[in-house]
């Protein structure tokens, strides 16, 4: 096939594998020279914790990348190819390098963010007028808002029905491997004295944190070993998932949010599955499609940012003061009295994970129990969660609210005990997280404060001292929160 470019530029992003990508095969297909390029973003890296996770999660990542393109690259017969890695405003960076490298155009793949579409658009016209083209490819989702429309050619507001176009639209060919090796030869050597080296954390002005030690793996290759692992169990996982002491989940999440797993080889391989018969990838290829469901929520309705979805519910009025912050930092440090809330906070706070159900747990305790308003807890999780995403993090914050797209009904109100109760019925969980807890009998450890005297003298517990007793009444706060999204009830009769 004849070359349309002489060379180009493909910009990674949320994408940190060579695998699969569809940006990086896309300009090997074109351009005779082809180099690749990260910026370490200081408009976003700024507003970090100088200890973060996802900073050190990416900056490995991106270490194996370069290591990747240049295995690659001396697999075809070249030498001294590799990633060129800058530290500063990514849209400053990448016209900067265009410029130096004299690349006819810039490749990436899309971000559905509204920050960083306001930024792509900038980039676009920067590089316009350096006469630079920017070419952008679906990569991170099976399907774009624009490929799915409900029969009156709108985005889809409820969950279901999206779900049955997607399954009905879903073929072989929309997850295919984009064949990268096959066109490696336009990976081009590095110009000499052109700078490319994987800035250490220091460098990036970031400090180490626990990531090692809790034996997260980064980068491609430790995608490629979770999944493998995931694969021998995933038959079971409909069963398993909803069990935070039980070895259920894929843990690929923070994959997927950087790309160092293609999401077209995951759903390729959860289809097949399913159509083998296998209920667990059923379900784990239902989670695939809120993905993308929320992916779209995000696109054509950019006010979720910082509204609910469903405008009526930005009527409600949350708690506030003084006491609304003491609960919320009660939340936050796993302080509420309620252990299953309280563990779920604890694993958040120093894993930078937390389990799925407990997810949804721990946001309708801070919503409909606390009061608080939705966004601080969404706040929160962004801050901590190495799997942040802001599209999954709004739809289900606001699904756990009752105020987002396709949500849980508001009058539908998780009662932590009886969670604990179910999904963490030994203990398992609780006492992993809460070891003051831990000598407490099975059924005294879901709500201490109904604990026997005797129990609690035998485990060591003083209420009050050793752990929290309740912020709230469960009961009562369910009436209060009932009262509280009347508001929304009452409009709607009008």
């Amino acid at each position: 096939m004849e070359k349309s470019l002489d060379s180009a530029l493909v910009w990674f992003r949320r994408d940190l594998r060579v695998h699969d990508h569809a940006a990086l095969y896309h300009a090997l297909r074109a351009a005779r020279r082809v180099w690749c390029a990260f910026v370490f973003d200081t408009p976003l890296l700024d507003a970090l914790p100088r200890a973060d996770r996802r900073v050190e999660f990416i900056r490995d990542s991106v270490a194996e990348l370069d290591g990747a393109l240049r295995a690659l690259a001396a697999l075809q017969g070249t030498q001294g190819a590799g990633l060129i890695v800058r530290h500063g405003p990514a849209a400053e960076e990448i016209t900067r390098l265009a410029r130096e490298l004299q690349v006819q155009a810039v490749y990436a793949n899309h971000d559905y963010e509204p920050a960083a579409r306001a930024r792509d658009a900038r980039v676009r016209g920067l590089l316009a007028d350096a006469g630079v083209v920017l070419h952008t490819s679906k990569d991170q989702v099976v399907f774009e808002g624009d490929e799915l429309r409900t029969g009156a050619a709108q985005p889809y507001g409820v969950y279901t029905p999206y779900k049955n176009a997607w399954m009905k639209k879903l073929e072989p060919f929309y997850l295919g491997a984009y064949p990268v090796e096959r066109h490696a030869t336009a990976l081009a050597p590095l110009p000499p004295g052109l700078r490319h080296e994987v800035p250490s954390l220091q460098a990036l002005r970031f400090e180490p944190t626990n990531l090692a030690a809790l034996k997260i793996p980064t980068g491609a290759s430790g995608a490629a070993a979770l999944l493998d692992d995931f694969l021998q169990r995933v038959d079971r996982y409909h069963e398993t998932r909803d069990f935070p002491s039980v070895k259920g989940p894929s843990y690929l999440g923070v994959h997927l949010r950087f790309g160092t797993v293609s999401i077209r080889e995951v759903a390729r391989l959860a289809w097949e599955r399913m159509r083998g018969g296998s209920r667990g990838a059923e379900t784990w290829l239902s989670e695939f499609i809120w993905r993308d469901f929320f992916f779209q929520v995000l696109l054509f309705h950019p006010h979720v940012v910082d509204k609910a979805f469903r405008r009526e519910y930005d009527r409600i009025k949350w708690e506030h003061g003084k006491h609304a912050e003491d609960d919320f930092a009660a939340w936050c440090e796993g302080r509420t009295g309620y252990p299953l809330v309280d563990a779920a906070m604890a694993q958040l706070n120093q894993t930078g994970y937390m389990h799925n159900r407990l997810r949804m747990v721990a946001a309708s305790f801070l919503v409909k129990d606390l009061g608080i308003d939705w966004r601080w807890g969404e706040r929160y999780f962004a801050e901590k969660l190495n799997d942040f995403d802001l599209a999954a993090n709004n739809g289900n914050w606001q699904w756990a609210a009752s105020t987002g797209c396709d949500a849980q009904p508001w009058f539908r109100i998780f009662n932590p005990v009886t969670q604990s109760r179910k999904f963490d019925p030994e203990g398992r969980f609780i006492r992993r997280y809460l070891p003051q807890l831990a000598r407490l009998p099975d059924d005294a450890l879901h709500a201490p404060w109904l604990a026997r005297p005797a129990d609690l003298e035998a485990a060591g517990v003083v209420l009050g001292r050793d752990y929290p007793k309740p912020r709230v009444q469960h009961d009562a706060a369910r009436e209060k929160t009932l009262a509280r999204y009347a508001v929304v009830k009452e409009r709607a009769a009008k």
